[in-house]
């Protein structure tokens, strides 16, 4: 009675991998064609590892970056954080307006629709371990001149919310559909922080 058995179903992944490339001939493997592969597929093993690295990032937009300022180190204690290294080579830019032929735009010829804005610009905080919060100037002040911080995304507001909560600050809870609440920052004035809904 004779049994088979594969040895390389019992090897770990890299064992495999390692096996077939030594199965092929060195010079097959050290041809154009063979490193191109190579640097390629190291290519493809570095940029998953760089993103899936990379931080959340939830930005968050107001009326007065300096308000803004004392309210998230002073009042709600967040560290300040370092840009993440996809925002200082303008990952998220470079997929959007760029592409676009400026003769398709809706403004005027001579004028621009996108503001200069660097993506570095703006205050930069560490929320959780992996997330981290982008403040930028841009929203428009609220009914009784309201310092209004706007964020798409509820997830960010409600991380906000529970810290509020946690550091016993004052605030209402206005609606939770779109999430919407007012805090008072140490010099009195009303925050109101929204969700904008989609």
């Amino acid at each position: 009675m004779v049994i088979a058995v594969s040895t390389i179903s019992l090897l770990p992944q890299p064992f495999v991998l390692g096996a077939v490339l030594a199965s092929l001939p060195l010079d097959s493997l050290l041809s154009t064609q063979g490193i191109m592969v190579m640097l390629l597929a190291a290519y493809a093993v570095a940029m998953w590892m760089f993103l899936t690295s990379a931080p959340k990032v939830y930005t968050v937009m107001v009326s007065d970056l300096e308000v803004a300022r004392q309210f998230y180190e002073g009042l709600l204690s967040l560290s300040v954080a370092e840009v993440p290294l996809h925002y200082y080579y303008n990952y998220e830019q470079t997929l959007g307006v760029s592409g676009i032929d400026p003769l398709y735009m809706s403004a005027p010829m001579g004028t621009s629709t996108v503001k200069g804005l660097n993506s570095t610009e703006g205050l930069w905080y560490q929320l959780k371990k992996n997330a981290q919060l982008h403040i930028i100037s841009g929203a428009n002040y609220g009914e009784k001149e309201r310092q209004r911080h706007v964020c798409f995304d509820k997830d960010c507001l409600e991380q906000l919310l529970m810290r509020v909560q946690l550091r016993g600050i004052k605030h209402k809870i206005r609606r939770d559909k779109p999430l919407n609440f007012l805090v008072k920052d140490l010099e009195g004035r009303v925050i109101e922080m929204a969700e904008v809904s989609n």
